[in-house]
């Protein structure tokens, strides 16, 4: 391939996927404006008009800023790439570090560069969504105290993470020959296998307070749900959610043996004992249906497609040329073979988006068919209707975005599957 022909299949790739984006947006926000006016049928006894047209309206909130995180994501990317972004910050710390530190060193801080505009580039971004949208629809309940807090925490836990993996993996692709992508893939699952490990002992404290979940009654039931359906925890706990958002979840984390039970506090304030039992059995679901582990092989199988791709594209210069950036003759180029992949793939892989999110709405269906086997279906439609609510969920989605972007079905074809027997 040559480098024009790469430019030419980027950018008409690019164009298109926002022309999507785009049309998809506007089509979910004129459905939803256009269904604000009255409860669907099915509701009307349950949602109030009041709720729906907040839901409405927290969901068009969203919607435009969406939007304008897209066109900005789009201009972003053609800077990064056609217009010479990445170019201009890699020339610039080749002859400022790697004369002095080294390859290594002038690798490292382009990577820790690039991340760091990329994340001052959405600041504004998330700042708006948190203190201006969720403050609005009276979701936010972080301080700005708190919200810089998580951000210096997030800094410093993304270097002291992702910089090591990183120079392990830079490491393999000067040393490792041809086949690196597959150690360099290697090291990748085991680093993602031992998160799952550490993520809630280490990391998750670090952010939120957990304690045990201490009402014995619900605690008693849970447990016993959970021998009924053959699962093992470390223990039940209960998480801080409330000090950042009014949003309720709940959901396992951990692997293997150090899997445990979280609960939001939110949660546990909106439903009844029944409710939260059903919730549980929702997720009990996934795990019975090994949904957990599907979707860990199919992230590991892409990921090796990912990588061999990779090792394929980094060893010609038209794959940096067509993107934008000229190569290096006298350093090394797999920092920039990283960046240019990780600022390229997205861009095609957005268009199987919606087999992915097909999968993953097909679980959902599945995981609430077991709950109503080992809970109440009743109680499962309760909890669904509630948090769709008290989260701002419209109830009126418009179907092809639904098809695109959504992981878990609409509320109504939930309650309406629960309620026919029909998952």
């Amino acid at each position: 391939m040559h480098s024009s022909a790469l430019t030419l299949a980027f950018a008409a790739a690019l164009v298109a996927s926002l022309l999507v984006r785009f049309y998809l947006a506007t089509r979910q926000m004129r459905h939803v404006a256009a269904h604000r006016g009255a409860v669907p049928t099915a509701f009307c006894a349950q949602v109030s008009l009041e709720a729906h047209q907040k839901a409405a309206d927290y969901t068009l909130a969203k919607s435009r800023l969406s939007l304008l995180e897209v066109a900005l994501g789009g201009g972003v990317l053609l800077g990064w790439t056609l217009l010479g972004g990445l170019d201009a910050l890699n020339a610039a710390l080749l002859s400022a570090v790697q004369p002095a530190w080294g390859d290594m060193a002038y690798q490292l801080a382009l990577l820790a560069a690039f991340a760091l505009i990329s994340g001052l580039i959405d600041l504004p971004f998330d700042l708006y969504r948190t203190f201006r949208v969720e403050q609005r629809f009276g979701f936010n309940r972080m301080t700005w105290r708190l919200y810089a807090l998580d951000m210096v925490k997030g800094t410093v836990l993304g270097a002291l993470i992702g910089l090591p993996i990183a120079a392990v993996i830079l490491w393999l692709m000067a040393a490792a020959g041809n086949a690196w992508w597959l150690w360099a893939w290697g090291v990748w699952v085991a680093f993602n296998l031992l998160l799952l490990v550490l993520y809630p002992t280490v990391i998750a404290p670090l952010f939120n307070k957990f304690v045990p979940l201490g009402d014995e009654s619900m605690r008693s039931r849970v447990q016993a749900l959970m021998a009924k359906c053959g699962f093992a925890a470390k223990g039940l706990f209960v998480m801080d959610g409330s000090r950042r958002s009014a949003h309720a979840n709940a959901y396992f984390t951990g692997f293997g043996a150090a899997k445990r039970v979280v609960f939001f506090d939110t949660l546990l304030s909106k439903l009844n004992v029944g409710e939260v039992e059903a919730v549980l059995a929702h997720e009990l679901g996934h795990f019975k249906h090994r949904h957990v582990i599907q979707r860990m092989l199919v992230l590991f199988g892409f990921s090796a497609l990912g990588f061999a791709l990779l090792g394929t594209l980094s060893g010609h210069v038209w794959f940096y040329t067509g993107l934008g950036v000229t190569p290096s003759m006298h350093a090394p180029n797999d920092a920039l073979a990283l960046l240019l992949f990780m600022l390229f793939v997205p861009v095609f892989v957005f268009f199987i988006s919606p087999l992915m999110a097909s999968l993953s709405r097909r679980h959902e269906f599945q995981a609430d068919a077991y709950a109503c086997q080992q809970a109440s279906a009743t109680d499962l439609a309760q909890a669904l209707l509630k948090l769709h609510e008290d989260n701002g969920a419209t109830l009126t989605p418009d179907p092809l975005y639904v098809r695109f972007f959504y992981s878990h079905p609409p509320a109504a074809q939930r309650i309406a599957a629960l309620a026919s027997g029909q998952h």
